[in-house]
């Protein structure tokens, strides 16, 4: 006779209504997770959103200037001066030697009265030489001209300054005599000491020579650290020293690089100070650690079996690095270099300690002439008094943002287009 064979205890109903509340709590952390990440995102968008509106809504005015129109008639022959003479790069002084400048004054005289005459910028007959030389047939006809406006009259119209010059801005405003106009000049212009006459070009290719300098050396010097460090260096103490050093360097302040410029890179090269080279130098520096960190990240990426199968099929090893690791790996080197850059087009310590804050009224024409740099001229311009400024800072900002975009676009692409899967 068999025994009966006891039936498995059912659960306390105790354990499992404690196994119903952890579940609970589970879950509500869960949701407490999610909600806070959702936050996050949240709170970051409306951040960067706001950061765009004031940017936007204070820098589209940047964009554009005060401008009086009135016409200029030379078809009298007041300008003693042949067509064939405004060719070359001495027209401009020769339409002021044939006193392009005093008809200018008269014309805005008789258009506009003699107190509006007075208030045109002192560039103003300059812009209409350009438009002569632009088309020589102005020189016997009837045209309308919009030259820029005084900073008297700009601050007049911002309700600033000389009350009666204010009321004087809006009866020509109101008669259709004086307009704000898209300013092209602003992109094409130098620093200048008056708001209407600012441009950003001479800032911007600064930084664009001094991006260069920056890639020329930070990327071969950082590429070839990271391939010795991953791929040949012997694992002891003194690759962790080197590799601890690296990854610290990575997050000092970039003021100590320019610490460092101005005591090496201006005592090797003395005569060069405030230019794109000395700018180069001292940015590749802070740039390196980024691109030797990247690029190891990157070659350790790249699968075992690539290395492995080259060097079964007989290939040495410095073949098996260039033929088959670097290409693999370079979406990520590419990536990580251009995200550095990105960084290094931002920063404005390193150039300020190395006097990259002059003010420097022409674009430089090389490596060696005196510059400044994007960020730099934002941070002047915002130190300024006259309000006329703080709009020429916003849209200098905006382009700035532009070209970080750019940049991060790029990078994006290289790594679409070169990433390679197995």
């Amino acid at each position: 006779m068999s025994e009966a064979v006891p039936s498995p205890a059912a659960p306390p109903a105790r354990n499992a209504e404690r196994i119903a509340a952890r579940l609970k709590a589970r879950h509500r952390a869960e949701a407490r997770f999610r909600a806070l990440g959702l936050g996050a995102v949240v709170l970051s968008a409306l951040v960067l959103a706001l950061l765009l509106f004031t940017m936007t809504s204070n820098g589209l005015g940047g964009f554009t200037r005060n401008e009086l129109r009135f016409p200029i008639d030379l078809t009298t022959g007041v300008l003693n001066i042949q067509s064939a003479q405004i060719e070359g790069t001495d027209a401009v002084q020769a339409l002021d030697t044939a006193a392009l400048k005093d008809v200018v004054e008269l014309s805005a005289e008789k258009a506009l009265g003699e107190q509006a005459s007075g208030e045109l910028a002192t560039t103003a007959w300059r812009e209409v030489a350009q438009q002569i030389i632009a088309d020589p047939t102005l020189l016997s006809r009837r045209f309308d001209v919009s030259v820029p406006v005084s900073d008297a009259m700009a601050k007049a119209l911002r309700g600033e300054g000389d009350p009666q010059l204010g009321l004087l801005a809006r009866k020509l405003k109101q008669e259709g005599k004086l307009h704000r106009a898209l300013d092209i000049g602003f992109l094409t212009r130098s620093d200048a000491t008056s708001p209407q006459q600012v441009g950003i070009w001479g800032a911007l290719k600064g930084s664009i020579l001094t991006m260069l300098v920056t890639l020329g050396v930070a990327f071969p010097v950082g590429v070839a650290a990271a391939v010795y460090l991953e791929e040949y260096a012997p694992k002891n103490r003194w690759t962790d020293l080197i590799e601890v050093s690296i990854n610290n360097l990575a997050a000092v302040p970039s003021i100590i690089f320019g610490l460092l410029g101005l005591a090496v890179f201006l005592w090797i090269f003395p005569y060069y100070r405030s230019a794109p080279l000395i700018g180069g130098l001292t940015l590749a520096l802070m740039t390196m650690p980024v691109i030797v960190i990247s690029g190891r990240n990157a070659i350790k990426a790249v699968p075992p079996s690539i290395r492995d199968g080259a060097l079964a099929i007989g290939a040495s090893p410095i073949q098996v690095v260039f033929h088959h690791v670097l290409p693999l790996a370079l979406p990520g080197i590419l990536t990580g270099t251009i995200i550095g850059m990105a960084r290094a087009l931002g920063e404005t310590a390193p150039l300020l300690m190395i006097g990259m804050r002059a003010f420097v009224a022409t674009p430089p024409g090389s490596f060696t002439e005196p510059a400044t740099a994007l960020p730099v001229q934002i941070y002047l311009w915002s130190d300024e008094i006259d309000r006329g400024f703080v709009e020429r800072t916003s849209a200098a900002i905006i382009v700035l943002l532009i070209f970080l975009l750019v940049m991060n676009g790029l990078a994006i692409y290289l790594r679409n287009r070169f990433e390679k899967t197995w």
